[in-house]
Parts: structure tokens; C-alpha cells; sequence
């Protein structure tokens, strides 16, 4: 009696209702289409029908491969609410990832977008005799139409079928620091996710929301919120900068989400400044730091609407660097990841669980509703990531008088260099603020002298040739001649993984073939 009493809303409760609310608004809109609230509600109910009538229950896994789709969407929270566990392939995955991903995660059914994944949805058909039901959205020579079984459906309500304790989706991990995980939550930690984007992030009162990024991941938080709000989702297929600041201007967009590669993108785009991005409310970003003086940039040129998201597919959202925190006045707060989010606890421990002094660094350990309930079989690394009952994230932070965060590193790409410990975000917040650096990347590197070598690798801007000397002489200037890299290689691109971080893993192993890192 006590936990139905003090439960709440599943997600797939806050989407339906969201969705009932409003019924003559859009909810989605993409190049050449536009879906109204009532129609995504029929959609869902016609989905949901289609999936029971091939044999879908309550308990199976279900996996998605889809660009940003409004029916692909549609189609998970169709499952969510038959009781499936969903879990979303990412849309730039290679072939092997995917096929990891739903071995791994023993997927019983897959859903493939026949416009923009038919050719690897037939190699996951051919290299996954596992799978039990294959549905396509549209056409195709392999599996079943699930948009023509919808339609044959019927009109059908949308019922949910879960409990706040059910679970909800398996979630796997960018593998930045080793092979992915599938981190599993239940209904009650996702629809924690919303109320905590709700009530922690300045979320405009009329969202028009331009989704970029993949929807399937951290980009997809935001959907929900958007729909509670009344807003609308504008869908679009990948990142071009020159179709962003289009769209930005044309449907007057007043929230969107990016990695800072992105605006770094954006920022050395021509049509910048000829665009209005008058509209703009909110520009969140996150997935990995953003240089301090690129971020002045940005606030200068496109305006202070920036807020910093911090999190992981563990834990999320954790904290968040509000818009007034942008304040050029403060930049010191430039290289913070924010204060944390109201429903979270977090607390810098070091490695006996200790919690460090106020200035010092620790690991950032949390616990909130919307940390997942576990590592999906892995039981030792999912004590591991528990250990003194706090999700360790593995990240390194420093924190000030007022509780902001300062994420100083990953606690494996430490570099331990002639017996100091280097922190490789500090060092390329100093070689980003540099005029001529747009990028920078900073990994030790085998060295028989020092053990490990600072090395920097740097993205020219346009038009601009740094100068090694130059950028290890500032380094040493404002952070000492420890920290200084012994070597900087100007570089035409640094390798990003599928959620636009880094891929430090692959400039390593440039270096480190056949030796093994003592950190990380």
C-alpha cells in the first residue's frame, strides 16, 4: 500500500498525458512533415497494437536503429508501454558495436529505419540469428513493414501496461574508458530523468526545440520536457551548421542541444553572423568541457543562452551550469560543470571513500533517483561502481565555496609524468585559449625518461598556424613546466566518438601499441 501511495508517474505516463493535453498542437516537425499531438497519440496506440499482435510481451528486448525519426520515437514509446525493455542503437555506431550491443543485451526484437539504416539493418538480420522479429520502418526485402501493420491495426488507443518498478530501458555506455556497458534503469529512475530536466533546467515556457543530436541518446532527455511544456520537437538528421542556423532562424527555435564540437562549428561558420538567432533562449551543451575561450565567444557572438549539462548514461542529469553562471564577469566559473541538480547528492570522495576539502580533487559520486539500477550482467563491475553505495563516475573534480563543480579529468586519463600527476582538461584549457587552437587533445605517452610524456595535439583555427614553442611556453607560463607537454602535434582532426567526446582511447593507442598505461 505504501509504495503505490507514494509513487508516481511512469514515463510513459508523462507522455500520454503530455500528449492528450494538447491535442491540436504540433509535436513534431522535420524537412517536409509535421505530427500533431493527437496524431502521435494514434500512432503510438496503432504501434503498440501492431507489436502485441506479432508476439511482443511484457519482459522482451526490443532495439531501435533510427535517425532522428518522429515515428521511430513513437515506436519506443509504443514498446515502453507494452512493458518492453528498449534499448537504442546509436545512429553512427560501427557494425561491430551494434551487433555487441544486441548480443549483449539478448534482443529479441529489432526495429530498423528502412530510410537511412536498410543496409546495416540487413547485415544485423544476417549476423544476429537471435533475433525473433525484425520490423521495419517502411519497406524493405527483409523483415516485417512495422508502419503498414500499424496502419492495418486500427485506431487504437495507447495504454500503458508498466509500473514504476518495471523496467524501462538498457542504455549502453560511449565505451570512452573501455568496452561499452549497459547501464539498466527502471520506469521510476527514467521518468526521474524528466522531472529533474523539468525542474532544474531553464526549459523555455513555449519550447521550440531543435533536436540535432541523436534522439535516441542524451538528446532524447529533452523530448519529454518539450511535450510537458507543450513545445514542439523539430527533428533533424544529423549536424550541418549551415541547415542549424537556417532552421534556428526560420522556425524561430528557442532551445537546442549541442556538443561543443559542434559549436566550435558553428562559431567558425560564415553565416554565423548573418543569421537571427534572435529566437534563442537556451543552447545547452554538454558530452564533454568546452574551451573557456571559446565559450566567451560564443556568448559574445550568439548571446548568453548557454547552459552546461553534466551527467553520464549511470546518472542523469547531475549538475548544470546555468545562464546567469555564463557571466563573463565570473569567468573563473567558465571551467565549471555547474551546481548540482535538486534531486541528486553528490559528494567528491577520494579512493578510501573519504570525502576530500573543500579546493581539493576527489572522484564526483552521486545518488539521486535517477541513477540506474545496475551494470546489465556485470555484477562485479557493478559493485565496483557502487562501492560505499555512491555511483562513482569516474570523473575527477575540485569544488568551491558555493558547491560549484570543476571537473579537472577523467580519473583514467590522468597522466602521471615524472612523479606529478597532470590533468589533461587543465592543460588544454590553456592551449584552447590560444587565438590560433580551435581543438586540443592532451594524453601521456610512453617516455623512458619522465614514464609518461605530456603530448598535446591541436586543431589549427582557420587561416592560423600555431606554433609549438609558443603553446608549451604559455602552458609553462600559467601552469608550470610540469604540466607543459614535452611535444605538440598540429593535427587536421581529433577522432570523436559516436556522442562527439574525444576518442582519447584511439590517440593512445597510436602510442602505447603493445605497453600497458599504469592509469586508465
Amino acid at each position: 500500500m505504501t509504495a503505490s501511495l507514494h509513487g508516481g508517474p511512469t514515463g510513459v505516463d508523462l507522455t500520454l498525458r503530455a500528449l492528450r493535453r494538447f491535442p491540436d498542437r504540433t509535436a513534431f516537425a522535420w524537412e517536409g512533415g509535421r505530427l500533431s499531438y493527437s496524431a502521435t497519440l494514434a500512432l503510438i496506440g496503432r504501434l503498440q497494437a501492431a507489436m502485441a499482435a506479432a508476439g511482443l510481451a511484457h519482459g522482451m528486448r526490443m532495439a531501435l536503429l533510427s535517425a532522428n525519426r518522429a515515428d521511430a520515437w513513437c515506436a519506443g514509446v509504443a514498446a515502453q508501454a507494452l512493458g518492453l525493455i528498449i534499448t537504442w542503437l546509436h545512429p553512427v555506431g560501427s557494425l561491430d558495436d551494434h551487433v555487441e550491443v544486441l548480443q549483449d543485451a539478448e534482443i529479441d526484437a529489432l526495429v530498423i529505419d528502412a530510410a537511412n539504416h536498410r543496409e546495416r539493418g540487413g547485415e544485423l538480420a544476417g549476423r544476429c540469428p537471435q533475433l525473433k522479429c525484425i520490423f521495419t520502418l517502411g519497406a524493405s526485402n527483409y523483415g516485417t513493414d512495422l508502419l503498414a501493420s500499424a496502419d492495418a491495426a486500427g485506431e487504437a488507443s495507447p495504454r500503458s501496461l508498466v509500473g514504476a518498478d518495471d523496467y524501462a530501458i538498457l542504455a549502453y555506455t560511449g565505451g570512452t574508458t573501455g568496452k561499452s556497458k549497459g547501464a539498466i534503469r527502471r520506469h521510476a529512475s527514467w521518468s526521474a530523468v524528466t522531472t529533474s530536466v523539468l525542474a532544474s533546467f531553464e526549459i523555455p515556457q513555449d519550447p521550440r526545440y531543435l533536436a540535432v543530436a541523436p534522439i535516441t541518446h542524451v538528446a532524447g532527455t529533452k523530448v519529454v520536457p518539450t511535450l510537458v511544456r507543450g513545445g514542439a520537437v523539430h527533428l533533424m538528421k544529423g549536424f550541418d551548421a549551415e541547415r542549424v542556423l537556417a532552421t534556428i532562424q526560420r522556425e524561430r527555435i528557442n532551445m537546442t542541444l549541442l556538443v561543443p564540437t559542434m559549436i566550435y562549428v558553428l562559431l567558425d561558420h560564415a553565416a554565423l553572423d548573418k543569421t537571427d538567432l534572435s529566437s534563442l533562449e537556451l543552447l545547452m551543451y554538454g558530452a564533454s568541457p568546452m574551451s573557456p575561450s571559446r565559450l566567451v565567444e560564443g556568448i559574445e557572438r550568439i548571446g548568453p543562452v548557454f547552459s552546461q549539462l553534466y551527467g553520464q548514461t549511470e546518472g542523469y542529469p547531475l549538475s548544470v551550469l546555468r545562464k546567469a553562471d555564463h557571466d563573463p564577469s565570473r569567468p573563473e566559473l567558465f571551467a565549471s560543470c555547474g551546481h548540482p541538480v535538486a534531486d541528486v547528492e553528490i559528494r567528491l570522495l577520494d579512493d578510501e571513500l573519504r570525502e576530500v576539502a573543500t579546493g581539493e580533487a576527489g572522484e564526483i559520486c552521486a545518488r539521486g533517483p535517477q541513477v540506474m539500477e545496475q551494470y546489465w550482467k556485470r555484477p562485479e563491475q557493478t559493485e565496483e561502481t557502487f562501492r560505499g553505495g555512491w555511483l562513482h563516475t569516474g570523473d575527477i573534480a575540485r569544488a568551491d565555496e558555493r558547491g560549484y563543480l570543476y571537473i579537472v579529468d577523467r580519473k583514467k586519463d590522468m597522466i602521471v609524468t615524472g612523479g606529478f600527476n597532470v590533468f589533461p582538461r587543465e592543460v588544454e584549457d590553456v592551449l584552447t585559449s590560444h587565438p590560433d587552437v580551435a581543438m586540443a587533445a592532451v594524453i601521456g605517452v610512453p617516455d623512458p625518461k619522465w614514464g609518461e610524456a605530456v603530448t598535446a595535439l591541436v586543431v589549427a583555427r582557420p587561416n592560423a598556424t600555431p606554433d609549438a614553442a609558443a603553446l608549451i611556453q604559455l602552458v609553462k607560463e600559467r601552469k608550470g613546466s610540469a604540466q607543459a607537454p614535452k611535444r605538440v602535434e598540429v593535427v587536421d582532426s581529433l577522432p570523436l566518438t559516436a556522442v562527439g567526446k574525444v576518442d582519447k582511447k584511439v590517440l593512445r593507442a597510436r602510442f602505447w601499441a603493445g605497453q600497458q598505461r599504469l592509469v586508465g
